[in-house]
Formats: C-alpha cells, structure tokens, sequence
C-alpha cells in the first residue's frame, strides 16, 4: 500500500486529465500488487510452512486446461492483441469494474455500444484462447494432431 501511494505521489505530474483520476490511481495500485505478487511469488514457493508435515489429505481441484496452462501475464498479452476501443471497453468493465454507464460516459458513446464492445473482446478471446490452448496441446489449426519430437 505505501509503495502504492509513493508511485503515486511521484507520477503525479504525468497524470493526464483525459483519464479519470479514481481510474488512474486504482490502475497504480493494481499494478502495484501485481508487481510485489510476481516479485516474492519464487521466494513463497520455497517456504516450508510447519503445518505442511501434518496437513490432512487435501481434495485436488480439477481445473480446466487453460487454467493450468496461462498464467496472468499471457492473459494480459491477449489483451493487448484486442482492437483498441475493445480493449479499452474490456478493461474499464473487467479489470476496473466500471458500470456500462460509467463507460459510456467517460467514452462518449451508447450503454449498447459499451456491451457490444465487451461481448466483442469476450468472444475474441475466447478464440485467442482455444487457438493458444490448441498450440500448447500440440493440435493445429484443423484440430489434427501433431507430432512432437520427444525429448529427454
């Protein structure tokens, strides 16, 4: 929180007006965490917490594929392939959890508009995803499999 606050106080003059100042200060602080998440991420996967030696047998979560094959950072990525006005609509209504009205507003065009943009960016991603996921799985654009050379 006060690394946040520090970016903030120091980026103050490169605040630009067109930007909503909450908008503005919220993307900081997301980031922000986001940044300190991924910087002690490695340091959290080597503590050896006591309670482990006499944790009670756990439930395994069965999560789809994709979840276990994109982490944030590619999510972010597809993004970013999104055409700017989508990805703009979808990171205001996803990420910072702006109403459709809200955007509208700040955007200056219709409620429908906003929606239509959202359902855009929903659906290009789902076809980004499927074709990432594809790829990683070793299947290609007709869904064929192909073959790997195996490694060892």
């Amino acid at each position: 929180l006060n690394t946040a606050f520090m970016k903030i106080i120091n980026s103050v003059n490169t605040y630009r007006e067109s930007v909503p100042f909450k908008a503005w200060i919220r993307r900081i602080m997301i980031n922000t965490a986001i940044d300190y998440y991924r910087k002690n991420r490695k340091y959290q996967e080597m503590i050896k917490y006591p309670d482990d030696e006499y944790a009670v047998e756990t439930v395994s979560v069965d999560f789809n594929h994709a979840d276990q094959n994109f982490d944030a950072e590619q999510l972010l990525e597809l993004i970013r392939q999104l055409p700017p006005v989508t990805h703009q609509v979808f990171n205001l209504f996803a990420i910072d959890g702006y109403s459709h009205k809200e955007i509208s507003k700040m955007l200056k065009m219709s409620e429908g508009t906003s929606k239509w943009h959202l359902s855009s960016a929903r659906k290009k991603l789902q076809v980004m995803l499927n074709q990432s996921h594809s790829r990683i799985n070793g299947l290609g654009r007709s869904g064929a499999v192909v073959k790997k050379k195996a490694s060892i």
